[in-house]
């Protein structure tokens, strides 16, 4: 798999704004992606150092459209925690538009 299909999108909350203060960013990856993959492919996308990851799975949620009713697909989150000193713009340029 390649470093660009394992990292789908970042996500962009009010927690991930806290983790990413303490040096966590958070991503929506790809189902079948391990650990090794993840962390292999944010140090060569963004030119961080990976200390820690962590996965997850979102658990979907009930939805109803007037008599249908469904559920949102479940999906993969991944919590990586790069080295002190090192950050992701994305990130950054989110935080500075902000504040």
């Amino acid at each position: 798999m390649e470093h660009t299909d394992v990292i789908i999108r970042p996500i962009i909350s009010e927690k991930s704004y806290v983790l990413a203060s303490n040096d966590r960013y958070t991503f929506r990856v790809h189902p079948d992606a391990h650990k090794t993959e993840i962390r292999q492919a944010v140090e060569s996308l963004f030119d961080v150092g990976v200390v820690d990851v962590r996965t997850l799975w979102v658990k979907p949620k009930p939805k109803r459209r007037g008599y249908t009713s469904g559920q949102t697909r479940r999906w993969k989150k991944a919590i990586v925690q790069v080295r002190a000193g090192d950050s992701i713009p994305v990130f950054q340029g989110l935080a500075e538009l902000e504040g």
